[in-house]
């Protein structure tokens, strides 16, 4: 294959995908982009980090072939364009990649690279997970309680970006469009003659394959439950539907690995009084059962009768060791990360819920500086792997910023990669930097008696803990 700025390493291979699997050869050829601001220091302490744990971990037998691409400032400068086709054609040709932190350009064009990009290879999945490191400081009494794994959409919502700005011709053209065509809904804009109009598109399609992605990581990974989070009893027919449709996919493709809430409690009742009429169960299932009407209370029976047809693959307990799903109002979930952590394992939500709980639970664990995250299609195997945090312009070349966000999220990589033996050296030469409090200025400042290390000194340390 051939580009015009890309220089491909003479040897390695493409990593590739066969009947759903991702090929991994043992000498594999991984873009990366470098990016913006901090991302110069932050990957080349991050590098080091990778080699020496592939190093470490397989003696010479694997080894990564880094094949440099670009996006930002930096590409911009050279090339008079942010993001160049070949970029996203390169990650599509190797399908796995690793990126730093990218500028928003200002004024038009592209509004963010690191969208462009999703949308671009279609990475459906913005996968966060949010761990604590012991000894790194947090705001709140216990988070070592946080472990969760955050399934993001990433291609709909709001983040779709059909927008129409007040004043604009488009603008009163759908307003135009909206008052004819649907005179009740235009009536409920409270000020049309000055508001801005965003629409939210939530889909079927988009939800399961989310949905089935975070059920199928769950349970290959051996987690407890996933939690559908969602806004849906003010959004019914986005995120509501969102809700129901996650159901109906977990209960349809996962049934003799997966129970919902309510199925288990259903169960749970009849067993524990096996004499329990359905209707009796019906009662315990929903306390506002005698104030419904006859035909909500006949749908309830009916939910009770469905669950109890489970019985010989789910009942007796048998419930208790399959994948629990359930589900939270957003607003409700922000409240009980804070309260109540060891609640949540794997979540699964849209786009712009994702966006706030997945900083929200960063910022629980040590913040932005050490969350690692990924844009992934599982179904052809396109991943990029990035910083989840900015670019930090007036640190840039001072070797000072904490690079963990991206080495967390080069962890994450080598697992997805199956390389898992160099995944988990990362996470031991982390571990062992922050417990001796060898640490970068951002934790150093909050820790006692921390010694202030220099982002490239941070690497080292890294490396240097990998062998305790």
């Amino acid at each position: 294959m051939t580009y015009q700025h890309i220089q491909v390493p003479a040897h390695g291979e493409k990593i590739s995908i066969q009947d759903g699997k991702l090929q991994v050869p043992d000498r594999p050829i991984l873009p990366f982009v470098e990016g913006d601001g901090t991302g110069r220091d932050i990957w080349q302490a991050s590098v080091r980090v990778f080699n020496a744990a592939v190093q470490k971990a397989y003696s010479g037998k694997r080894q990564v072939y880094w094949m440099e691409v670009f996006a930002g400032e930096k590409s911009f400068s050279r090339f008079g364009t942010w993001l160049p086709d070949e970029t996203v054609q390169a990650f599509a040709d190797f399908l796995v990649g690793i990126k730093g932190p990218l500028t928003t350009p200002i004024g038009g064009g592209i509004r963010s690279l690191n969208v462009a990009l999703r949308i671009a290879l279609d990475l459906y999945v913005c996968q966060r997970p949010v761990r604590y490191f012991t000894g790194v400081p947090s705001p709140v009494k216990h988070p070592e309680y946080v472990d969760m794994v955050i399934f993001r959409e990433n291609t709909e919502d709001i983040y779709a970006g059909i927008e129409f700005a007040h004043g604009t011709p488009d603008s009163e053209k759908f307003k135009q469009l909206l008052r004819e065509a649907f005179p009740k809904e235009f009536a409920k804009i409270r000020f049309p003659d000055t508001a801005g109009i965003g629409i939210k598109p939530v889909s079927m399609q988009g939800t399961e394959r989310l949905v089935r992605a975070a059920i199928r990581w769950a349970l290959e990974n051996r987690r407890r439950s996933v939690t559908l989070v969602h806004k849906g009893n003010i959004m019914k027919f986005t995120e509501g539907a969102f809700r129901d449709w996650g159901y109906a996919l977990a209960a349809r493709e996962f049934r003799a690995e997966a129970v919902s809430e309510r199925e288990s409690w259903i169960l749970g009742n009849q067993e524990k009084n096996p004499q329990l009429s359905v209707e009796d169960n019906a009662r315990l299932v929903e306390p506002g059962y005698e104030m419904m009407a006859p035909e909500q209370q006949q749908k309830v029976c009916g939910e009770v009768s469905a669950a109890l047809k489970l019985w010989p693959t789910h009942g007796n307990g048998q419930w208790k060791a399959k994948l629990l799903i359930k589900d939270t109002i957003a607003d409700v979930t922000l409240q009980h990360v804070l309260t109540r952590p060891r609640d949540f394992d794997v979540i699964a939500t849209p786009n712009l819920n994702g966006d706030y709980l997945s900083d929200a639970l960063a910022a629980q664990v040590g913040g932005m500086g050490i969350a690692p995250g990924a844009n992934i299609n599982y179904d052809t195997g396109y991943a990029i792997f990035e910083a989840t945090h900015g670019t930090a312009p007036k640190y840039a070349n001072l070797d000072k910023v904490n690079p963990g966000s991206v080495i967390l999220s080069g962890e994450m990589m080598f697992h997805y990669m199956g390389w898992h033996e160099a995944a988990d050296l990362i996470v031991k030469g982390m571990t062992g930097a922050i417990q001796a409090c060898t640490v970068t200025y951002d934790f150093a400042r909050l820790m006692d008696k921390a010694v202030e290390v220099k982002c490239s000194e941070f690497g080292e340390e890294i490396i240097r803990h990998m062998d305790d």
